[in-house]
């Protein structure tokens, strides 16, 4: 038994603690947990202490002794990856990001592939070896890169959405760069190899759409119905890795089946449930790809060609770096924002490591040939941070920029200054009002009937949802919103979304429906903004109709209005003043108020 479990769990529980460890350390030293992975794996895998077990056998427990063992788990960390790339895709999205995106994102791959393998071919590589290495070293780390820019607040300016389109372009472009590696790796006649290679993973591929259109969105109608947060979860994880599974079949990679269910979501009410429920999945199982990574490079061989990696590194940052900036001012950026943009995308991409992986380029690539340049890619993507850094401090001050959006939002989609937790009457008639008025909200609810109904009558901001789960408001951009409308009728459910974003947001107004005068006392306890009890204003609104038509003139009637609900709301925050101050005011908040 103890061999059993040493055997089949060690490893899991060296990743999970390593997990434990790594996140909160390199989030508090400002830096991307990848970094940590890569550097976990490199001391704990069999080319680090792990190759110590022979003569330490006591510290295999602790150690990564075969970094293949966990390869087939870890690259699940890609497909949800791909999959959440997907997802995060729409036809509107990319419409309106479509000249970066699709212009300057499609000009930085090509051209970088092609300067990378211009390279490699006359550094001695054949031909398919060099087309290969050119189109790994032309992608870029999304993973790190955009937190980087988004803590350091460079995410909004016109480099940071550039660099957005242009690693979102890389992200559409790994599907058809897997299948072109699968195409070179194949034996044969060009033709028939492309009919091989193209014709099961099309009747795959067509197949996963015929499904999905048919199928997704009842299955999942049918499991929101049932409102078991299990059963959801469940349902995923069926369809991605149904999905994945489906193209590995058919000789494709599992990355591709995921990406194509993505796609599919994208466009249904269940989008932002299935995005706050699979992101921490994508996350965890990303490091462990990473930590993978680390354990499977081979620090003596790195070392023996240590002068060669380093060059190689310092050649893929450079010669990215000059073609992304040229490309850039092609495409009439500033000196300064192309130089931002180059040198955020000048260092190596996660999905190289895929690209150059053995299952994948193993009959293109030689072993020792893809472990240098698996080394050189994991060197450049440790300096991203760096770059990112070097190019704020160089050329923020000389851009002019204002953090205004270049082409939309960072996700591509348009963005909701409110956003309406409940959709029924009362969320409704707020979403009209502030539709007339040209203010754009996504409201979200957790009752599937309300959101079909509302799909029905062409609202496609309302998703299914469980506002109670910050993620699930974090998904729908809650961190740019401007304020958050708190519907619910159960005091229990409005407590728990406001207690939730309070947590997180101390300054974000929160408008809230209260059931009574006793709800909205303890809603203001909780932090709200303000809270209208729903048995007070109908009672006015019924002083308004009668004092009208008594003859009261209207100008003293509405005033007179005004001043009884200004003091109801004076006397329900009285009460609950002190409780409010230790738990939602903050200094911003007391600057500001009137």
């Amino acid at each position: 038994m103890e061999i059993y479990f040493s055997h089949y769990y060690s490893e899991t529980l060296v990743f999970l603690a390593v997990a434990g460890v790594v996140v909160p350390l390199f989030k508090q030293l400002k830096l991307s947990p990848v970094h940590g992975f890569l550097l976990a794996g490199l001391a704990l895998g069999p080319f680090g202490l792990g190759g110590l077990e022979s003569e330490a056998p006591w510290i295999a427990p602790f150690t990564i002794n075969n970094g293949e063992d966990i390869g087939a788990l870890a690259e699940l960390g890609v497909v949800f990856l791909m999959f959440m790339v997907g997802l995060e895709l729409s036809a509107a999205r990319l419409w309106l990001a479509r000249r970066m995106v699709f212009g300057l994102g499609a000009l930085q791959v090509l051209s970088c592939s092609v300067a990378l393998g211009l390279l490699a071919y006359i550094l001695g590589q054949p031909t398919s070896s060099a087309v290969v290495l050119g189109a790994a070293g032309s992608l870029s780390s999304t993973a790190i890169a955009l937190p980087t820019l988004a803590e350091r607040g460079r995410l909004q300016t016109v480099a940071g959405r550039t660099s957005f389109a242009i690693l979102l372009f890389q992200d559409l472009s790994v599907a058809p760069l897997l299948f072109m590696v699968s195409l070179l790796s194949s034996e044969g006649p060009v033709g028939i190899r492309l009919i091989e290679t193209l014709g099961p993973g099309v009747i795959a591929v067509a197949a996963l759409v015929a499904f999905g259109q048919l199928a997704l969105r009842p299955l999942f109608g049918w499991v929101a119905a049932a409102r078991s947060p299990e059963l959801f979860m469940a349902a995923c994880l069926l369809v991605i890795l149904g999905t994945s599974f489906v193209t590995a079949a058919a000789g494709q990679s599992m990355a591709l089946g995921a990406f194509v269910a993505g796609l599919l979501l994208a466009e249904t009410e269940f989008r932002r449930q299935i995005e706050a429920l699979i992101d921490p999945f994508k996350g965890l199982l990303l490091g462990l790809f990473f930590l993978s990574v680390g354990a499977t490079m081979d620090l003596a061989r790195v070392y023996a060609s240590l002068t060669a990696t380093l060059m190689i590194a310092i050649g893929l940052i450079a010669t990215k770096a000059t073609v992304v900036f040229l490309a850039a001012r092609g495409f009439s950026l500033s000196r300064a924002s192309a130089g931002e943009t180059a040198l955020t995308i000048a260092g190596g991409g996660e999905f190289a490591f895929v690209l150059l992986s053995a299952p994948i380029s193993g009959h293109i690539l030689p072993p020792d040939v893809a472990a240098t340049a698996t080394a050189a890619v994991t060197i450049s993507m440790l300096t991203i941070p760096f770059l990112v850094a070097l190019a704020e401090r160089h050329f923020a001050r000389t851009a002019g920029e204002t953090k205004a959006p270049v082409f939309g939002p960072a996700d591509g989609g348009a963005e909701a200054a409110v956003v309406i937790a409940g959709y029924g009457r009362t969320g409704v008639l707020v979403a009209r009002m502030l539709a007339r008025h040209g203010v754009s909200f996504i409201a979200i609810d957790d009752d599937i009937r309300v959101v079909r109904r509302a799909r029905r009558q062409a609202e496609a901001r309302v998703f299914y949802g469980d506002a109670t789960n910050p993620e699930m408001l974090r998904c729908c951009g809650l961190s740019d919103a401007r304020a958050l409308v708190v519907t619910p009728t159960s005091p229990e459910t409005a407590k728990a979304i406001v207690a939730g974003v309070r947590s997180e947001n101390a300054t974000l107004p929160i408008f809230a429906r209260a059931r009574d005068l006793a709800v909205a006392k303890r809603l203001y306890r909780f932090g709200v903004t303000d809270a209208v009890p729903i048995d007070v204003e109908p009672s006015l609104h019924l002083s308004e109709l009668v004092l009208v038509e008594l003859g009261v003139p209207l100008g003293r009637v509405i005033a007179s209005i005004h001043e009884q609900r200004d003091e109801f709301r004076g006397a329900i925050r009285a009460k609950g003043k002190n409780a409010r101050r230790r738990n939602a005011i903050r200094p911003q908040q007391a600057d500001r108020a009137p």
